[in-house]
């Protein structure tokens, strides 16, 4: 059985986007309703979040823009950049804690504590430009995770693996030059395309040619389509790169129950996903995996289908 973190805090609730916003609190509370129900949070390692250094976030993200977030959040405003941003006056913070939790599972990891964690943050951060926020996202915590691994872990080669129905724009923008971090997005396109990048011709620029991959999947489409492209081109990409370290973006939006999509993925398929990235990490990373909460929005099935991703992690 692998040494499993659980990152996982109160405090993360306290980010309100707003009434009849679909990145509500009770998705965290029934994703730890369903680990709890689960008998497992005698299994893992529960780590509490505390403030990231704000070193860190400014390795991804530009100073005058976590300037205006701080500002704009203080001042009482309902939204940020755009209307589908919600906030409230305790967003920035709640914000911060999201990455310094998910920086202080990393140490843990690579300090030997732990082999891999799933961390239940809030809020989400695939979309968030390096100076804009965008889809619910404020600072890109996997992106920031990454430059952590870089900078203070001396991690050369980091892979990216995001599994979101919507493409994270923000986190491939930010590597696109990049060849030390190499980003795969399985997504829907077209329809629901928000935010209509991820093409499938999208494969990095300058340097970091051939560093991005997309996965394309049309509406209706469900388990084969996933299992077919994930086969075809995630699998062969990441043996290719032979990353030291994978994070990755957990978007369970693509489930058949949840409206945020048109894709028809099951819950036996999300597990199927993450049993063949384990498969991945104990050949390239020594089993090291964080795991990142992105999307995920129909809240009956999300105790089940969280409970079956850290059994996954906990049990290989």
């Amino acid at each position: 059985m692998n040494k499993t973190g659980y990152l996982y805090d109160i405090r993360y609730m306290l980010h309100d986007a707003g009434p009849y916003h679909p990145e509500m609190a009770e998705r965290l509370s029934a994703i730890h309703k369903g680990i709890k129900d689960g008998g497992l949070l005698e299994k893992v390692t529960v780590i509490p979040a505390s403030r990231a250094d704000l070193k860190w976030i400014k390795t991804v993200h530009k100073e005058a823009y976590i300037r205006r977030f701080e500002e704009v959040c203080l001042s009482g405003n309902s939204h940020f950049d755009d209307h589908d941003n919600g906030i409230c006056t305790e967003t920035y913070e709640t914000a911060f804690l999201a990455v310094g939790g998910i920086l202080d599972t990393i140490d843990r990891i690579m300090e030997g504590e732990l082999n891999n964690a799933f961390c239940a943050v809030r809020p989400p951060g695939h979309h968030a430009e390096a100076d804009r926020a965008m889809g619910f996202c404020y600072f890109n915590n996997v992106a920031v995770a990454a430059r952590y691994l870089q900078q203070r872990w001396q991690i050369k080669k980091v892979a990216i693996i995001d599994f979101d129905v919507h493409h994270g724009n923000g986190t491939q923008h930010i590597f696109e030059t990049d060849p030390s971090v190499f980003y795969y997005s399985i997504h829907q396109h077209p329809s629901f395309a928000y935010p209509g990048t991820g093409r499938d011709f999208e494969t990095g620029k300058s340097e970091g040619t051939g560093f991005t991959k997309n996965s394309l999947v049309l509406p209706g489409q469900g388990d084969g389509e996933y299992q077919m492209l994930i086969q075809a081109d995630m699998i062969p990409a990441i043996k290719k790169f032979d990353p030291q370290f994978l994070l990755i973006s957990t978007g369970f939006d693509a489930h058949g129950e949840d409206e945020m999509s048109d894709t028809r993925v099951t819950t036996a398929c999300f597990s199927w996903i993450m049993e063949t990235i384990m498969g991945l990490a104990k050949q390239h990373t020594q089993g090291r995996i964080v795991s990142v909460l992105e999307g995920g929005y129909f809240i009956p099935r999300l105790p089940e289908l969280a409970r079956n991703h850290l059994s996954i992690l906990l049990n290989g």
